[in-house]
């Protein structure tokens, strides 16, 4: 696989590079996640290059606010997790999925089936290390027997949803339109307003990068002929901005002064502003188009997208998660030496997945077909008009 350029490989190596690609993003971003890039120099010496330690050193199982988990040293996080369990429910219903899918499928494995926790260093059921935006699909689909189409209504608007869409884009490789809408179904069940139009989006790009010959700015042209409201904008905005720079280090601040207008967080991201993460139709989620804004400075770069996700701070491991599924997906190769790191201390089999869903989307390709060509059948009988092979 080429490290820039036009998107190569085959879809095998695609999902591989994006679902490793997202977990090995996910993982250098974690122990800085909820700084400033300004912090992270201070306490790194200089930007993060790698795979680094937990914040607080030693201190780490009784450091607030991180406290008790174990980020650094190569450990994924909740996106991971995420991503991973969705995974499984594409195997289990091994079709398209839809927000009942989530509440079916999803939930039962979040409360039910314990796991390796690599912040945890335990296995425990995945609920126990969720946020709580994520813990809502339990209380709301669970205990509340809420529509799943609406169960997201109501929870705090944020990238909760939009973290473990990546399996969405690859079931619906090449089809950023397919990725789109399917995304927006199951995201229901999670997520509202921006948070849902986020989850539908990033499927999307992840769809576009998987298409032959993509680039960074098919990626975003796909994103921009779906998204709608402060999603766009703020893709938009920040895209613009992105395509005058060549280097994360010059990107740092403009792309997170482009993002500014339209994020509700605030400037400081462990105090949120009163209107965080509430409703709007002009806002949007901030690690979306920040994520599509480095891969764009990085020219579709893996190494390069990921480090200028992760030293953008904030919610760094999101945008990392993000920016290495589309890197990954365009054919950019993901270090050896990170992702091997990576699959050793978090004790989990970055490949594992990638395989199980390439299968998968083979199958569901096949349907697929099988379901056009009878709509094509029945369409040219009611039209009669002949059917073309």
């Amino acid at each position: 696989m080429t490290p820039k350029g036009e998107g190569t490989g085959t879809l095998d190596e695609r999902i591989t590079g994006a679902l490793v690609g997202a977990a090995v993003g996910d993982a250098l971003g974690g122990p800085v996640e909820g700084y400033s890039p300004e912090q992270i120099t201070e306490r790194h010496g200089g930007r993060v290059r790698g795979v680094v330690g937990p914040w607080n050193g030693d201190a780490w199982p009784t450091a607030r606010p991180i406290a008790p988990y174990h980020k650094g040293d190569g450990h994924v996080t909740d996106d991971t997790l995420m991503t991973h369990a969705l995974v499984r429910v594409y195997a289990t219903v091994r079709d398209h999925l839809d927000a009942y899918a989530v509440a079916e499928h999803l939930v039962p494995d979040l409360m039910t089936t314990p796991r390796w926790i690599p912040e945890l260093e335990a296995e425990a059921l995945p609920l126990q290390r969720i946020f709580l935006a994520e813990k809502w699909l339990v209380a709301r689909l669970h205990y509340g027997h809420v529509d799943p189409r609406e169960a997201g209504v109501g929870n705090i608007v944020n990238c909760g949803a939009a973290m473990y869409m990546a399996p969405v884009g690859l079931v619906n490789a090449a089809n950023p339109a397919g990725a789109y809408a399917e995304a927006l179904d199951i995201a229901g069940a999670h997520q509202s307003s921006y948070g849902r139009e986020a989850a539908g989006v990033f499927a999307a790009a992840v769809a576009a990068a998987c298409s032959p010959g993509a680039t960074p700015d098919s990626v975003v042209a796909a994103c921009l002929s779906l998204a709608e409201d402060g999603t766009r904008a703020a893709v938009e905005a920040v895209c613009e901005v992105a395509s005058h720079h060549t280097d994360f280090e010059s990107a740092l601040v403009p792309l997170r002064r482009a993002v500014a207008p339209y994020d509700t967080v605030g400037p400081d991201y462990r105090s949120p502003s009163l209107g965080a993460r509430r409703p709007s139709r002009l806002h949007s989620i901030e690690e979306l188009p920040v994520a599509l804004g480095m891969l764009l400075v990085s020219g579709g770069d893996f190494r390069h997208a990921v480090l200028g996700s992760v030293n953008y701070g904030r919610d760094c491991d999101s945008i990392a998660t993000m920016a290495g599924a589309l890197a990954g997906a365009l054919g950019s190769e993901v270090p050896h030496d990170w992702a091997k790191t990576v699959a050793e201390s978090s004790r989990l089999d970055l490949d594992a997945p990638a395989r199980t869903l390439a299968e998968v989307t083979r199958e569901i390709f096949d349907r697929d077909v099988h379901r056009r060509r009878t709509h094509e059948a029945a369409y040219a009988a009611l039209a009669g008009t002949p059917c073309s092979d």
